[in-house]
């Protein structure tokens, strides 16, 4: 098939109702793994306010324009719901009803469906109703609490923390293993209730469980993984570029302050009270030489310490260069799709789908005529 790819999923089937933020970008995992994702595009668009050829969470997808709201919508969504394995949405609770898609009529129509559903809140609770955005899911969970300096407010991790770790990554987890449930067990569909609020608390199970047995103290920049230790953090170079180090172990410690050149002079890194001390030692020996120059200082080494490059430059480090962490596809440099698979590699291999135009070839493919466009309705 046109929209099928090569990876581990290749055979799998998704309707994705178009969105924004952590319902796309699950999807374009998927469909990076080999599933046909089409997307429901509706009229008027649902994507980001960028030019839809540079939306890169819609790649290896393709998209057909229905207007739910319109006469025919919500019954040609089941006409696709129908041949699919799974279907993401990411509207509040009870939108999808409303529009006459949600679990009940879609599970009627395919029992063996997965109907994955993402949203901030989740689908029931006080804040249900709420609107809200990746910030405030990680507020209310305590994890953004743990992210910054301790005499500064607490630094906003862009929407990588809530929308795509808690959010994305649980929802496709989800929706596999409710797939499995179906393929490998016999089971029948169900309803997968993928919530950022969740996802983003359960990525803190182990700060929960060194807090209880009192290795984590609940506040910001005062542990060993969140700043507050001086072997694990960033530190700027002569050159207005920053190094990170996260020299944690003892044998990585030793080389990380022979290789800087305060073994001699450092306070013994288990000297709790001189950590102060300890920090600004470090401090003051990165700014004598650029990021460049401590690069290459410790690029052979087991110290753990490596360059903060920008989004620019990420893709030319020779390391990602020749694992091939970065493709460029369509003139794009993007993030190359990821795990990866020694009998079944995932690949870009489509472009960002545009809305609508791949309508009548999913029509086809998916043997649902009823999506197909007024110029190829009734043209056999």
């Amino acid at each position: 098939m046109a929209g099928t790819g090569n990876g581990p999923l290749a055979g799998v089937r998704v309707v994705e109702l178009a969105g924004i933020g952590p319902g796309p970008f699950a999807a374009m995992l998927l469909a990076d793994l080999g599933a046909d994702v089409v997307r429901v595009d509706r009229p008027g668009g649902a994507g980001l306010a960028i030019d839809p050829a540079y939306d890169l969470t819609n790649r290896n997808k393709r998209s057909v324009l229905i207007d739910l709201k319109g006469d025919g919508g919500p019954e040609q969504v089941l006409d696709l719901v129908e041949h699919a394995d799974i279907l993401i949405e990411g509207y509040r609770p009870g939108v999808a009803e409303r529009l006459g898609v949600g679990p009940e009529p879609c599970l009627e129509r395919n029992p063996r469906l997965v109907y994955g559903r993402m949203t901030g809140w989740g689908q029931e609770g006080p804040l249900a109703q709420r609107a809200g955005h990746d910030i405030a899911y990680i507020a209310v969970t305590g994890t953004l609490s743990m992210i910054g300096k301790p005499d500064e407010p607490p630094v906003v991790p862009a929407n990588l923390v809530g929308d795509y770790a808690g959010g994305s990554l649980y929802l496709v987890v989800g929706v596999l293993a409710a797939l499995h449930h179906v393929r490998a067990e016999g089971g029948s569909g169900q309803v997968v209730d993928a919530a950022i609020t969740d996802g983003a608390a359960h990525l803190t199970t182990m700060i929960h469980g060194m807090m209880a047995a009192g290795g984590w103290q609940d506040r910001r920049g005062a542990n060993l993984l969140d700043g507050g230790c001086p072997f694990y953090g960033t530190y700027e170079t002569a050159d207005g570029g920053y190094m990170a180090v996260g020299a944690l172990e003892q044998q990585f410690y030793d080389e990380f302050i022979e290789l800087l050149g305060i073994r001699d002079t450092a306070p013994a890194r288990k000297d709790f009270a001189r950590w102060g001390e300890l920090r600004a030692a470090v401090a003051r020996r990165f700014k004598e030489r650029s990021r460049a120059e401590w690069t290459a200082v410790f690029e052979d080494s087991d110290a753990c310490v490596a360059p903060v490059l920008s989004l620019r430059e990420a893709p030319a480090h020779p390391h990602l260069a020749a694992r091939g962490t970065f493709t460029e596809y369509g003139g794009i440099t993007q993030p190359a799709p990821a795990p990866r698979f020694s009998a079944t590699p995932g690949a870009v291999h489509r472009p960002p789908a545009q809305p609508g135009a791949d309508t009548d070839e999913v029509a086809r493919d998916w043997g649902v005529p009823s999506i197909r466009t007024d110029e190829t309705r009734g043209t056999g």
